[in-house]
C-alpha cells in the first residue's frame, strides 16, 4: 500500500502485552500509510487490534506491560516508537489528536468545558485569559455547540451524548492537528446524532486538510466516511484497499463474513388473532421538578406521556426513538419497576393496582434483558448461579437434578456450552454475556420479555447472531417481545409492529413493514434517513 508523501507511515508493527509464556500478541505485522486529507478506516470486531494500533501511534499503551517487539511508526520524519517523552508531548494533541469512543469517561467530570478545551490550547500554544476564552468559543461554535458562551461553565454530565462528543472533537481540533484519530466516535450515539457527527467530521476535515484514521466496526459508517479501508482480524490486517473495491469484491473470508453479518431476515409472523399479553392505555410517567426553599413541585419531566400499546403472543413490538424519548422508561413502567399512572394489563388482568406481594408470582412471566450485560450480571456469581437464581427466588425446580436440567436447557437454547456454568461473566465475550442474560430470562419460561437495547454494544456479526437467536426462541415459545432500540436495522429484522417515540409521546405507530416503506411524520423520516441513507422529503 503506497501513498504519495504519506504523513503517517506504520511498518510491520507488533504489540505484545506481558512477557514469557503468558504474553499476549495483540497486533502482529501491521503496515499502512495515511496521506494528508485522506480518511483510512480500520475495521474489525472487538479484540481485533484496532484501538491498540491507534493508541500505539501516540504511544499511550501502558509501558512496560505493553511493548513493541518490532515495527516503526513515523510521523513525517519523526519516529514515534521509543521516542523521548518531550517529543511525544509535542505530538500528542498537537500534530496528532484523538477522539475517544466514550466521551463521558474521557472528559473530567469535575472540570468545566471551558477548562478542558482551554487546557489543550494553553499547553501547546501558551494562550491565556481573554484570547484563550475567545479561542475556546470559536472551537465550540465550529463543532456546533448551541449558545457556546452559555456552555463554558457546564460540566460534562450537563451535556447530551452528542454534545459531549462535539466537545471531544473541539479538544482534538484545538491545535489544528495534521492527523485525527477517531476511535468509534459514534458507536454510543443515536442514529440522527451519529449522522450529524459524521457530517461534522467530514466538513472539518475538508476545511483543515487533516488526515483521518477512523476506527469502527460499523460498515455503514465506513461507506460514508472512508477513502480506503484496512480489515483487521486477530491483530492482523487481512485485507486492504479502496472502500468500493473491498466492499464490492471482498477477497478474504473474514471480510466476506463481516459484510454478510448485518442483521437480516424477517420477523416471526405471530397469529393475527393471538391474545394480548401486555397492554396499556394512556400510560404516564412524570418525574417532579422541585424548586424553592421548601422544595415544592414546580413542574414535571414527562418521560412517558399518554402512551397506549398492545403486544400479542408471539409478536414483537419495536420501540424506537432517540435517547431521552422515553423508550426505557416505558419498558420499566410496563413491568411495574417504575411508578406510573394508567391501566396496565398483563395476560388480560389489570396489574397496575396490585401490591408488590400480589405482583411477585407474575414476575417470572415478565422478564427484562438489559442493554449492558456486564453491568446487569453479578461478577460474584457463576453463570450457573446467575441463570438459576430466578428458579430459587420463585421456588421453581426445587429438586437439584431438575434445577440443573433447567439451567442446562436454558444455556443450550441460547447456544452456550452447559459445561461453562462454573465460569464467571468476565470470562466471556460481550455477545456471550448477552446470551447469559437472555438465558437468565428464558429459564423462567416467561410470556413477555422487554429487550432494552440488547445489541447496541455488540459487534455487527454478534448482533446478527443475537437477532437470529431471539427470532428462533420466539418461534419455538411464542414469547411476546417489547424490543427497544435506536438501531433501525435490527428493529426491521425483528419487529412485526413499530412505535416511534419522541419526548415521551408516540409520534407514529403501525405495522413495521408499512412504516419502514412509507413513514408518515417528518421525525420518523429523519430517523429512517439517518439509518438507511434515504432522502428526506
Amino acid at each position: 500500500m503506497t501513498e504519495i508523501n504519506p504523513i503517517l507511515k506504520i511498518e510491520d508493527l507488533a504489540v505484545t502485552f506481558g512477557a514469557g509464556p503468558n504474553a499476549v500478541v495483540a497486533v502482529r505485522g501491521v503496515s499502512f500509510a495515511l496521506a494528508k486529507g485522506e480518511t483510512l478506516a480500520l475495521v474489525g470486531e472487538s479484540g481485533s487490534g484496532k484501538s491498540v494500533t491507534a493508541l500505539s501511534i501516540l504511544q499511550l499503551l501502558p509501558y512496560p506491560r505493553a511493548h513493541h517487539p518490532k515495527g516503526s511508526i513515523r510521523l513525517d520524519d519523526v519516529e514515534l516508537v521509543g521516542a523521548p517523552e518531550r517529543t511525544l508531548r509535542a505530538v500528542r494533541g498537537g500534530r496528532v489528536a484523538m477522539v475517544f469512543q466514550e466521551p463521558m469517561t474521557s472528559l473530567n467530570p469535575l472540570h468545566s468545558i471551558e477548562k478542558q478545551v482551554g487546557e489543550v490550547i494553553e499547553i501547546h500554544e501558551g494562550l491565556r485569559g481573554a484570547p484563550l476564552r475567545a479561542r475556546v468559543l470559536e472551537l465550540l461554535a465550529m463543532v456546533g455547540i448551541p449558545e457556546a458562551a452559555k456552555r463554558l461553565d457546564a460540566l460534562p454530565h450537563e451535556l447530551s451524548g452528542g454534545q459531549r462528543q462535539r466537545v471531544m472533537i473541539a479538544m482534538a481540533l484545538a491545535n489544528q492537528p495534521d492527523v485525527l484519530i477517531a476511535d468509534e466516535p459514534t458507536t454510543a450515539l443515536d442514529v440522527t446524532i451519529q449522522a450529524q457527527i459524521l457530517k461534522l467530521l467530514k466538513e472539518l476535515q475538508a476545511r483543515l486538510g487533516m488526515a483521518m484514521l477512523f476506527i469502527t466496526h460499523d460498515l455503514g459508517v465506513v461507506r460514508k466516511m472512508a477513502d480506503r479501508v484496512c480489515v483487521m482480524n486477530q491483530g492482523e490486517i487481512v485485507e486492504a484497499g479502496a472502500v468500493a473495491e473491498v466492499f464490492d469484491s471482498p477477497r478474504h473470508p473474514y471480510t466476506k463474513r463481516l459484510l454478510a453479518a448485518e442483521p437480516k431476515g424477517k420477523p416471526v409472523q405471530g397469529a393475527a388473532d393471538a391474545p394480548e399479553v401486555m397492554a396499556t392505555d394512556n400510560l404516564k410517567v412524570w418525574f417532579p421538578i422541585k424548586g424553592g426553599l421548601l422544595r415544592k413541585t414546580i413542574g414535571h419531566i414527562k418521560a412517558v406521556d399518554g402512551v397506549s400499546l398492545a403486544v400479542r403472543r408471539g409478536h414483537t413490538l419495536g420501540v424506537v426513538g432517540e435517547s431521552g424519548s422515553g423508550k426505557t422508561t416505558l419498558g420499566l413502567a410496563l413491568l411495574r419497576l417504575l411508578g406510573s399512572d394508567g391501566a396496565i394489563r398483563f395476560d388480560g388482568a389489570e396489574i397496575q393496582s396490585l401490591s408488590a406481594g400480589q405482583l411477585r408470582p407474575l414476575r417470572r412471566e415478565m422478564q427484562m434483558v438489559f442493554q449492558d450485560p456486564y453491568g446487569s450480571l453479578s461478577p460474584r456469581l457463576s453463570v450457573g448461579q446467575i441463570v438459576g437464581e430466578g428458579l430459587e427466588v420463585h421456588d421453581l425446580a426445587t429438586d437439584p437434578a431438575e434445577r440443573e436440567a433447567r439451567i442446562t436447557q436454558a444455556l443450550e437454547e441460547v447456544g452456550l456450552d452447559p459445561a461453562s456454568r462454573d465460569r464467571y461473566p468476565h470470562e466471556f465475550s460481550g455477545g456471550q454475556r448477552q446470551r447469559i442474560a437472555i438465558a437468565r430470562a428464558l429459564v423462567l419460561k416467561p410470556k413477555f420479555i422487554v429487550l432494552d437495547e440488547p445489541t447496541s454494544a455488540l459487534d455487527v456479526s454478534v448482533q446478527a447472531q443475537i437477532v437470529d437467536l431471539l427470532r428462533d426462541i420466539q418461534a419455538r415459545h411464542a414469547i411476546a417481545y417489547l424490543f427497544i432500540s435506536h438501531d433501525l436495522r435490527v428493529v426491521r429484522a425483528l419487529a412485526d409492529d413499530l412505535m416511534v417515540m419522541k419526548d415521551g409521546k408516540v409520534v407514529e405507530a403501525g405495522r413495521a413493514d408499512a412504516l419502514f416503506q412509507a413513514p408518515q411524520t417528518a421525525y420518523t423520516r429523519a430517523l429512517m434517513a439517518a439509518a438507511f441513507d434515504l432522502e428526506v422529503a
